[in-house]
């Protein structure tokens, strides 16, 4: 163990004013290290503004709790003949973006790039290329529709990972009423926060209108869940469990239609949900681009807009997991956050095999940061198990804590107290029959 971090380590964890490194094989004390995180992490988790970032890493996590593998952000590799100019100049812009490596969404954006060149000057070779894009996209489609079926079908795995998926989430969502609700943000595609939220009660707020076929509305209004508690008119509560939620780069089942883009009712894991889609370029994920879209920027400069509006605060805290800091766009909204000296950004992740969470770091605040990184602190299972706080709005465990700590004072006069107590009770229960 040491004073400082050493980014060549399996596991590192800076917390408060600690900053530890451990070796691949160090024996790592769990108990002595929550007696130090929990606490840091509750009192971060119950800032004035609570706000969470997901990136694909939850999804691996969670899948590989289930013995599934996750599928669908794989490279696209193109066949016809402007296949390497794709790659090549994917790989340019992921360098120019900070990324590192080009991913699934650098190879789109330049295959759409192109496509809109080629309809200038070639409309034939622009029709091919768009119907490999289209066809790209049907893959990239049934590959994560194949992930979520995968998981609901490795039954008793599943529900193991289902219950921490909900625990983890459960620990965001439970903010006390006097403090802001938790916003969670993602650049997943897949659904499996949704139906995490969904199996653990937990309501969730975005930016759809409308139950039978909900509408994307760029109209940002305040809505929320409130009740009436019994005996107390005119003075409504706020809701337990609820959260505002915003899919960053869109997702599977949103569909522009006739200028609107829509959320379509389909289960999770449906492998019948690419059949229902006309026309993939209909598909809602960035950086896809649509015809009946009158921008590209569309819908996501809204919801860019809504990540910014919700971290950029005072008082302001920001837990990624999962994210492993490649979305030069997200970066930077997030190091705006931090020119605000009373922010706080706690990083969770498995690994930094890229190095970029490192680079984050060093050009930033280090008084700003929260670290809990490699296989022990990146484990979903053992941050749930026992660096997570629990759920806040858990009143009667808190109420059974306080009388604990009360008691716990004349724990050395327990039974002697006992004893007066039953006394005290029979000498009254003497003295009422006497009286009858």
């Amino acid at each position: 163990m040491e004073n400082n971090i050493n980014w060549d380590l399996r596991n590192i964890l800076k917390i408060n004013r600690k900053e530890m490194s451990f070796e691949r094989n160090e024996e790592i004390n769990i108990g002595e290290l929550r007696k130090e995180i929990e606490p840091w992490l509750s009192a971060l988790f119950q800032s004035e503004h609570m706000s969470a970032l997901f990136g694909a890493g939850l999804t691996i996590a969670v899948t590989n709790l289930a013995n599934c593998s996750s599928q669908g952000m794989n490279r696209i590799m193109f066949n016809g003949e402007y296949s390497e100019y794709i790659t090549e100049y994917a790989d340019k812009s992921a360098e120019a973006m900070e990324r590192g490596y080009a991913n699934f969404e650098d190879d789109l954006r330049t295959a759409n790039e192109l496509l809109k060149g080629l309809k200038i000057i070639d409309e034939q070779k622009a029709t091919k290329l768009e119907i490999e894009i289209s066809a790209q996209l049907s893959t990239f489609l049934k590959n994560i529709i194949k992930t979520e079926h995968d998981f609901l079908n490795s039954v008793s795995k599943s529900y193991f990972a289902l219950n921490y998926l909900k625990s983890f989430l459960i620990s965001f969502s439970s903010r006390t009423p006097t403090r802001d609700r938790s916003h969670i943000f993602t650049t997943n595609y897949d659904r499996f926060i949704e139906f995490g939220c969904d199996s653990a009660g937990i309501m969730m707020i975005d930016r759809f209108v409308g139950k039978v076929r909900p509408i994307f509305r760029s109209g940002r209004f305040e809505l929320d869940y409130f009740y009436n508690p019994p005996g107390l008119r005119g003075e409504p509560r706020f809701v337990e469990g609820v959260v505002r939620f915003t899919k960053l780069h869109g997702s599977i089942d949103w569909i522009s239609e006739n200028k609107i883009i829509r959320k379509l009712p389909v289960d999770f894991g449906d492998k019948d949900y690419s059949k229902k889609i006309d026309s993939y370029e209909h598909l809602v994920i960035y950086p896809n681009s649509s015809k009946d879209i009158e921008t590209d920027y569309y819908p996501y400069a809204d919801l860019f807009r809504d990540f910014s509006s919700a971290i950029c605060k005072p008082n302001s805290v920001i837990v990624t997991y999962g994210y492993s800091f490649g979305d030069l766009h997200i970066n930077r909204i997030i190091e705006d956050m931090l020119s605000i000296p009373s922010t706080h950004i706690v990083i969770i992740s498995y690994d930094d095999s890229y190095k970029r969470i490192q680079k984050f770091y060093e050009r930033n605040n280090p008084a700003q940061f929260t670290l809990l990184i490699g296989n022990h602190f990146g484990d979903l299972k053992t941050l749930v198990d026992h660096y997570l706080p629990k759920a806040a709005i858990d009143r009667i465990s808190i109420r059974s804590n306080e009388i604990q700590e009360k008691r716990g004072d004349r724990t050395q006069n327990a039974e002697a107290y006992d004893g007066q107590h039953l006394d005290k009770v029979e000498e009254r229960e003497s003295n009422a029959l006497l009286r009858l």
